[in-house]
């Protein structure tokens, strides 16, 4: 006992100690460099919230995202029907313990009834809310549902198949996807904005179809550049993006640039009201009529009421005017002086393998690539393994097929029945697995037909196997699969701009114009660039038609006074002018010399005329290098009058001839060195940009080009069906018979 009390004082003792020298060196200050102390304790909590919350990697997703999703797919959301908010946020903290509340937040943004996203993530029913509203509040969890969207397919197929990492969550109770294997460049689909510590980002949405067009080029031109594929992003809230082809490019190039968004908007004559319906993404309605009301206040006499008449049919802010207000005018100055013009200000800061990066479209494009082609080789891979496994199972099973008999006797005379497995493996010379399947089968199935018809696949089962094997080894075969992948996505999930082009002077409604009369005339242009508009009664008592010495007519169209008129030039520019504004002429005159009256620059000629009422159908730009480029005539309609666009047509290699293809037509190309092929036009596909190269529709010979193009006639197609090609592109037979290249032309 006096042992132990002894002890215990010493013990007492030296605690005393040891708490003296603690207080002793209490409150002594140690100098130390302000950047060690940053790098040692703000750095890592920097680096935390960049990697771990405000920036998304290349799947798309935040880890908040990523792990509410994977929550709803686990609890099978994907097929079967909706369940309670509050069921879901609940079962999301197993992976996500920051509270409840940030969790649907996060829930929130990703779901259809908010109006946030271009492709929502989350079929949702019930408030919750509206992305372009500060007021409109969304309900509580306890009272909404919510399921995955059909396009959760996309980022959730083959995950089972090793094809991503997963790691333990934060207690170690069960895993999660570091990433999720998303079959589409998801990150560049939906708008994704982070703050980070000292930098930030924000990612504008593309559409989606235009996005898999330029994914499919890149991957099979590495070099190729998807501003040719996409116009620019595309908003869920809709409105009008400001073409700007620098900004365009910065942002597509270096992942930083500037965007501006203009708000839709009608004119309601009888009730002297505009009404706006769509407005930026960077905006609420409340800012908006906030704004106008400030300025009304402080003078602008053209507003008498301004209100939101928001409802389940979508956004509508109404602008009552004062009689004799000119609503464009007005639309003009708001546009100026309050939000319904506002900048998108992107900056494309992601993760790439836990590194932030800024980079444009195009990389960001090739970095996903890189991405999804190691998904899909890991997927192969393991059915590939499980192949192999179903292999060697059957190959063991098919050696009992010798002698059935033999396997039964082994099992019955053996004594202990650990000892069943091993005398199997002598018996048979098969390994452990093996033996092990084959004295897991049941008595019943230890007969011929039984065994017959499990190893009836092994053939089968070689033959995927070599078939996997060559798709492993081979990355050109890896980069079809996903094309492949990404042609379903487009077909399934693609859908029309809501963000339409307008270029940088265009006004989103015309002015109201003067009524044009309409009658038919014949229009005529000269080699030279004299055109005439000749009525037809004119016409009927004219005799021929006078021209400058040696110039001749290089082509003719009937249409009406109201045609739209595209006079386009050797510098790839195009004139636009509407046949109303050229005189009535006559065939003894000569008629209006265009490049004068158009103001063309020094030195520059036309090289076709185009006629349109509607700017439907297309025209097809053929180069000499074998390369046809298909663009929609809309490409060319603008809001305002224009009288020039500039980087009409590529300038890249000389032109040959452009053809008003319509929605379709028969075209054939010949070659200098003889030769001539026939297609349909609706074998190119049109491009988005109006000085896109094109693509290769003739293969030519060495020191060849294509000296000539036409739209073919439908009754003489048949007779040069000898010339069709039904791939593109094609070198075509030697047109021996074509002695006038003129003769079957339109």
């Amino acid at each position: 006992m006096a042992k132990k009390k002894k002890t215990e004082e010493k013990s007492v003792k030296l605690s005393q100690r040891h708490a003296d020298a603690y207080i002793n060196g209490a409150g002594t200050v140690v100098g130390e460099p302000i950047t060690v102390t940053l790098e040692k304790n703000y750095m890592p909590y920097a680096m935390s919230v960049i990697v771990s919350r405000a920036f998304p990697e290349i799947d798309g997703f935040k880890p908040s995202h990523r792990k509410l999703l994977y929550t709803m797919y686990k609890m099978g959301l994907l097929t079967g029907a909706r369940t309670k908010s509050a069921n879901i946020v609940g079962q999301t903290m197993k992976l996500n313990p920051h509270g409840d509340q940030a969790i649907y937040e996060t829930m929130v943004r990703l779901a259809r009834g908010n109006e946030a996203l271009l492709h929502p993530y989350i079929d949702s029913k019930g408030n919750f809310g509206k992305a372009y509203s500060s007021d409109m509040a969304y309900a509580a969890s306890r009272y909404t549902e919510a399921k995955l969207d059909p396009i959760c397919k996309e980022l959730f197929a083959d995950i089972d198949k090793d094809t991503v990492n997963f790691v333990p969550n934060y207690d170690n109770t069960m895993t999660e996807p570091e990433l999720l294997p998303v079959t589409f460049p998801s990150i560049l689909v939906n708008s994704n904005v982070g703050i980070g510590v000292s930098m930030a980002s924000a990612i504008c949405p593309f559409n989606l179809r235009e996005l898999c067009e330029a994914t499919i080029a890149i991957i099979r031109d590495p070099d190729y550049d998807a501003l040719e594929s996409m116009k620019g992003p595309d908003f869920p809230g809709g409105g009008y993006m400001i073409h700007d082809a620098e900004k365009l490019r910065q942002i597509f190039d270096t992942g930083r640039g500037a965007v501006k968004i203009r708000s839709r908007y009608t004119y309601d004559k009888d009730a002297n009201c505009i009404e706006i319906t769509q407005i930026p993404p960077t905006t609420t309605v409340e800012a908006i009529i906030e704004k106008v009301i400030e300025l009304a206040k402080g003078g602008m006499k053209e507003v008498a009421y301004i209100r939101d008449e928001t409802d389940l049919s979508g956004l509508k802010i109404a602008i009552d005017l004062k009689r004799g207000t000119d609503p464009d005018a007005l639309m003009r100055r708001l546009y100026r002086e309050t939000p319904l013009q506002d900048s998108f200000s992107a900056n494309f800061n992601i993760l790439v393998n836990g590194y932030p990066k800024v980079l444009g479209v195009n990389a960001i494009i090739r970095e996903w690539i890189s991405f999804r082609v190691g998904c899909v080789k890991r997927r192969v891979s393991f059915d590939l393994g499980k192949k192999k496994e179903k292999l060697h199972l059957l190959e063991g099973l098919e050696r009992i097929l010798l002698d059935i008999d033999k396997a039964i006797k082994i099992v019955r005379e053996t004594e202990e029945e650990s000892e069943v497995v091993p005398n199997l493996m002598i018996g048979f010379s098969i390994d452990e697995i093996q033996a092990e399947y084959v004295a897991e089968i049941k008595l019943r199935h230890l007969n011929r037909e039984f065994i017959l018809n499990r190893i009836s696949d092994i053939e089968q089962l070689k033959a995927e196997i070599d078939e996997l094997t060559d798709i492993l080894g081979s990355d050109r075969k890896i980069k079809l699969i996903i094309i492949d992948e990404l042609k379903k996505v487009s077909k399934e999930y693609g859908q029309d701009r809501k963000t339409e082009i307008i270029y940088i002077d265009d006004e989103p409604l015309e002015k109201p114009q003067k009524e044009i009369p309409d009658y038919p005339c014949r229009l005529i242009l000269t080699k030279e660039g004299y055109f005439k508009k000749i009525t037809m009664q004119s016409l009927r008592m004219s005799g021929e038609q006078k021209l400058k010495e040696n110039d001749v007519i290089s082509q003719e169209f009937d249409s009406t006074n109201r045609a739209e008129l595209l006079f386009f030039t050797d510098k790839a520019n195009v004139y636009k002018a509407k046949a109303s504004q050229f005189a009535d002429s006559k065939a003894s005159l000569l008629g209006d010399f265009i490049p004068v009256a158009l103001k063309f620059e020094e030195s520059e000629s036309i090289v076709s005329m185009v006629v349109t009422l509607d700017y439907s159908g297309c025209l097809m730009f053929v180069y000499k290098n074998g390369k046809a480029a298909k663009v929609a005539l809309k490409s060319y309609e603008t809001k305002t009058n224009r009288k020039m666009l500039q980087k009409a047509y590529s300038d890249k290699c000389e032109l040959v001839e452009i053809l008003n293809v319509g929605e379709g037509a028969d075209v054939m190309l010949r070659s200098t060195n003889g030769r001539a092929i026939l297609f349909n036009s609706g074998m190119v596909l049109p491009k988005a940009s109006r000085d896109t190269i094109g693509v290769q529709v003739m293969t030519l010979k060495a020191k060849s080009d294509v000296e000539s193009a036409h739209i073919i006639s439908e009754e003489k197609s048949s007779e040069l069906s000898k010339y069709r090609t039904k791939t593109l592109p094609a070198a075509g037979p030697f047109a021996k018979d074509l002695s006038d290249p003129d003769q079957f032309t339109l």
